[in-house]
């Protein structure tokens, strides 16, 4: 056995080693079903959508939120109209939101945003006017009973519940898809056995909500780092607070088609995993010596997978390069390589096969579509390992991804 050989197996076996836990995971919604009893109180909520340039789709979001089955007096909803130099905030007015409008070119992101949005709130509103605050981005959609099955899982006790984050564009090509499958997988394999197991489910973007009293124990919204919903759910996790998850609250969200858009994504995201780790991972690593579950779980999903590809890139990368100089043998070197790329393309599509087989009836895309895009998720996800790579040693900063998809919710389950 050469060393790359063996380097490679090691790795693999670190790897193993770090993510067992998460094999149990896919095996417990098999095993237990989540049971939510039907809340005796309607809460009263406001609805958080910070939006730049988002004229597109905002209108069909609102007109969403008004179509759920709650209390339509026991939800209020706010816009903020984010550095708009379009007709964002008439959009959101004439849908019936009430709309504010930010315009500062030194602050940027949306958790500058969500600061002004609560403030303003705060402000014309009072300080405990809701029980509690959802938040979506501004191409969301949701089912219709997405209010209701939330509010249940939030009168059970939770301080924070996050629901099923479905796609309106899965079918559209394999970037689409590739984003889709994956967002199904971390719903179904992480935060429902998590949820399933009194864990903490994790934050992802859009599609959550939060009590009045972890506002007010926050101090509003004081999370500015690049992925602002991961340093939410970490603080929130390190302050003890319960994050709920619930598989029946259903909503969509538009993902990227193009390529740049996506790198510049997640590269984005990448940048704010670091970001996020460096400012909390002792305190995670810490809470995980003293045996709280969560915090280790948080842990893995922060740091150890990156880490690992970026060392394996890093030998892989020297030993071929060394090879070329000193006239070894390549194919060697070759073989160990393709292993490598191998044995990740198989897992990732074990992982896509899973969630695949498993969340058929929830992708609304035809089906040859389905099984194609199955076999490039492997692919797309591996695009995650030069996007980390570079995010280490490049700035980043936050840059609007365009949404266009104005899908209703008919539209979108009606897709064949």
């Amino acid at each position: 056995m050469n060393f790359l050989t063996g380097f490679n197996m090691a790795v693999s076996v670190l790897f193993m080693i770090f993510y067992s836990y998460q094999m149990l995971y896919i095996v417990i919604p098999f095993l237990k079903k989540q049971k939510t009893t039907p809340a005796r109180q309607n809460k009263k909520y406001a609805v958080l959508i910070c939006a730049r340039n988002e004229q597109s789709v905002i209108g069909q979001l609102i007109d969403s939120i008004k179509a759920q089955d709650y209390p339509k007096d026991k939800v209020t909803v706010f816009v903020l109209a984010d550095n708009c130099t379009d007709a964002t905030a008439a959009t959101a007015r004439r849908a019936g939101a009430v709309v504010y409008e930010r315009f500062d070119k030194t602050c940027v992101g949306k958790g500058y945003a969500m600061e002004a949005l609560l403030e303003n709130i705060k402000r014309d509103w009072g300080a405990h006017a809701f029980d509690g605050y959802f938040v979506f981005d501004a191409d969301n959609i949701l089912a219709e009973d997405f209010i209701s099955r939330m509010n249940d899982v939030f009168c059970q006790g939770y301080d924070i519940v996050t629901g099923y984050r479905n796609s309106k564009n899965w079918g559209e090509n394999w970037i689409s898809a590739g984003y889709a499958l994956w967002f199904m997988r971390e719903s179904r394999f992480l935060n429902l056995p998590r949820h399933l197991l009194s864990a903490n489910a994790g934050v992802s973007g859009t599609g959550f909500m939060f009590s009045d009293r972890v506002l007010r124990e926050t101090g509003g919204w004081p999370f500015h780092l690049l992925t602002e919903d991961i340093e939410f759910t970490i603080n929130s996790v390190l302050r003890g607070y319960r994050i709920g998850y619930c598989h029946n609250g259903v909503f969509f969200d538009e993902q990227p088609v193009k390529f740049s858009q996506s790198f510049t994504q997640r590269m984005r995201w990448a940048k704010g995993v670091f970001q996020v780790f460096g400012k909390y991972g002792l305190d995670l690593f810490k809470g995980a010596l003293e045996g709280d579950f969560s915090c280790y779980d948080m842990m893995m999903n922060l740091m150890p997978a990156a880490l690992l590809a970026f060392v394996s890139v890093l030998v892989n990368g020297t030993a071929c390069f060394i090879s070329v100089i000193t006239g070894r043998r390549l194919d060697v070197i070759g073989l160990g390589i393709a292993m490598w790329l191998y044995n990740m393309y198989t897992m990732f599509l074990a992982i896509g096969v899973v969630t695949l087989l498993t969340q058929w009836k929830r992708i609304y895309a035809p089906r040859h579509k389905k099984v194609m895009y199955l076999f490039t998720f492997p692919l797309f996800m591996m695009t995650y390992i030069p996007i980390s790579i570079a995010a280490l040693f490049v700035d980043v900063q936050w840059k609007q991804i365009a949404h266009t998809d104005s899908k209703n919710l008919s539209a979108i389950i009606n897709t064949k």
